[in-house]
């Protein structure tokens, strides 16, 4: 493989504007994180992975990260950035195909309680459902146990942060899509739960969202699955569980553009990295 180009041998001693100014929102990112696992807050996370992509394509471009070539593990570094790039971008298209599948097996049960509200035919739907579901949670329980670190810097390599602060990067983009999976998998949810409290995470009851209001809405889903035992269909509040279906529709849709967007700017991302690496 082609090293880094070199147009001079020698690299400025402070952090470029630029790089400062990923690593800013870098660690606006890392704060954070974790602080919700609804769609909203996901939403959120990857549009800001995509206006950061942004930065990280200027700072591949700078003449300053294609220097790196003249620094004693320029080679390894490049390896290991063009690797962790494809694999973003694999998992990246990964979790679209889920939440492809997701949707439709939201509009599938959406489809079959309309149909056959009340009727003993609705079980049909509602086991077609779990059945999908039990295949989603297997895929994605398969992409689940990667954990993504940054390789520290020895000594000599210092002047190398630019090109960590792409790992850095891609480092969080492996989070945020780990998130995107945890949440279409509903693992946070109550074993018993689990297939419906994930409904809940996309059904917004305000403008700031309730983890007693999503659990709620995971108690009426979850009372679907009342008629599967043979108990009175009439104690379900069929107009409310569609209601619920719907805003959970709504919002996975929002999170398919959002992780659409996402994807294009790693495929741009990687071209970038391509071209310096390979100038």
């Amino acid at each position: 493989m082609a090293n880094l180009h070199v147009r001079s041998n020698s690299l400025p001693s402070k952090s470029h504007p630029i790089v400062n100014d990923v690593e800013d929102q870098l660690c606006r990112l890392r704060s954070s994180e974790g602080t919700s696992t609804s769609a909203t807050s996901v939403n959120a996370n990857l549009a800001s992975l995509r206006d950061l992509h942004e930065g990280v394509s200027n700072l591949i471009q700078m003449p300053s990260t294609q220097q790196a070539s003249a620094m004693k593990n320029s080679e390894k570094w490049a390896n290991k950035l063009l690797e962790e790039s494809l694999g973003l971008v694999d998992l990246c298209g990964f979790a679209r195909d889920v939440l492809s599948l997701t949707k439709g097996s939201v509009q599938d049960l959406q489809s079959s309680i309309r149909r056959n509200r009340g009727e003993a035919a609705m079980e049909n739907g509602i086991k077609a459902y779990m059945t999908s579901r039990k295949k989603i949670n297997k895929m994605v329980k398969n992409f689940q146990n990667f954990d993504k670190k940054c390789t520290a810097l020895s000594d000599e390599e210092s002047d190398l942060k630019a090109i960590v602060t792409i790992q850095k990067t891609e480092a969080f983009g492996y989070s945020v899509l780990k998130s995107v999976l945890i949440l279409l998998s509903g693992e946070k949810g109550r074993s018993k739960k689990r297939n419906w409290s994930f409904l809940s995470k996309f059904t917004r009851t305000s403008s700031v969202d309730s983890e007693k209001d999503q659990e709620c809405g995971a108690e009426s889903l979850l009372s679907l699955e009342l008629q599967r035992s043979g108990k009175d269909m009439n104690t379900i509040d069929v107009q409310n569980v569609l209601k619920q279906l719907k805003a959970s529709e709504m919002a996975i849709q929002e999170l398919e553009e959002e992780l659409e967007a996402f994807f294009r700017s790693l495929v741009k991302t990687r071209v970038s990295l391509l071209n310096t690496i390979n100038h």
